[in-house]
């Protein structure tokens, strides 16, 4: 067992974090204890679980990173650090809205860092389950798959490894309400990476521009699927999917619309949110995501 006390530079609001955590019904959490268990594939594929918890607050925060492997620990921790975004203050980000036409949100949910998915791989098979549902029935599919094809370590679920979803047979997957094509691209996609076709590894140093063109070329991979990875599988700063249905209700509220936003008024209004689109996709998603009661 081992345990790394972490500083991070202020704000960071971890129970804001915990909160938008708490929607996916994957992620093992308590909202009381301040704590998060993250499902990691460290050394090589093996599967670790690692415990975040805060012991500060927005203005002083500070973490206790505990893990059961001492091998895997200065892995771990750079992962964590990633994830969770430590090394990014947000300072500058919350600076550049205080003026903005979202200000109010900004303030609302100051110190909201982008936490992003703990696996890529499951970045990308969440997004393609998640193409064109809402999100109760996506959540739903979601984690029905990975509790049927992944392994579950000290009660934390993991997306199964590439190999194992490659040959999920088309009718399981039906049987579990996939949609056929959607069945396909899952298996397919997991095939491409079971083979190294598709090295997911290789994105993190590739740019947006590249990973676009490469992604977008396989089939079950549309713009809005490669935005999201970009987002939350990889961190990038400047993104706004403008095809994102909670993106458009969130503007729509804010600016009190009486229709969702047209594409036009959507690049009109977040032109002087670059080069953080980014946070502001994110917390205009949380400005109408539900709140827990705090």
């Amino acid at each position: 067992m081992w345990q790394e006390q972490v500083q991070v530079a202020a704000p960071y609001d971890f129970d804001l974090v915990l909160e938008r955590l708490s929607i996916d019904p994957l992620n093992v959490l308590d909202l009381e204890e301040r704590y998060v268990k993250v499902p990691l594939r460290l050394n090589g594929f093996e599967p670790h679980v690692i415990t975040v918890q805060a012991t500060g607050s927005k203005i002083e925060p500070s973490f206790i990173v505990s893990g059961k492997e001492e091998a895997v620990k200065k892995e771990a921790l750079s992962e964590v650090r990633r994830i969770f975004q430590w090394d990014l203050e947000l300072t500058a980000i919350g600076e550049h809205f205080k003026s903005s036409n979202i200000a109010r949100i900004f303030e609302e949910h100051e110190g909201t860092p982008l936490i992003l998915d703990f696996s890529l791989y499951g970045c990308l098979i969440k997004c393609i389950i998640h193409q064109q549902l809402n999100l109760s029935f996506a959540m739903t599919l979601t984690k029905r798959f990975v509790e049927t094809y992944g392994e579950k370590v000290d009660g934390v679920l993991f997306h199964p490894h590439p190999e194992k979803a490659a040959s999920i047979p088309i009718a399981e997957l039906r049987e579990q309400q996939f949609s056929g094509r959607k069945a396909e691209y899952i298996t397919g996609i997991s095939a491409m990476i079971a083979i190294g076709e598709l090295d997911l590894n290789k994105l993190h140093e590739q740019t947006e521009e590249e990973i676009m063109k490469e992604l977008i070329k396989i089939k079950g991979i549309g713009p809005w699927t490669v935005q999201n990875i970009l987002l939350f599988g990889l961190g990038r700063p400047n993104l706004f999917p403008i095809a994102d249905i909670g993106i458009q209700n969130a503007l729509k509220q804010h600016f009190q619309m009486t229709d969702k936003p047209t594409k036009e008024e959507m690049l009109i209004i977040s032109k002087e949110w670059e080069p953080y689109s980014s946070y502001a996709s994110l917390y205009l998603w949380r400005s109408i995501e539900k709140r827990s009661e705090r």
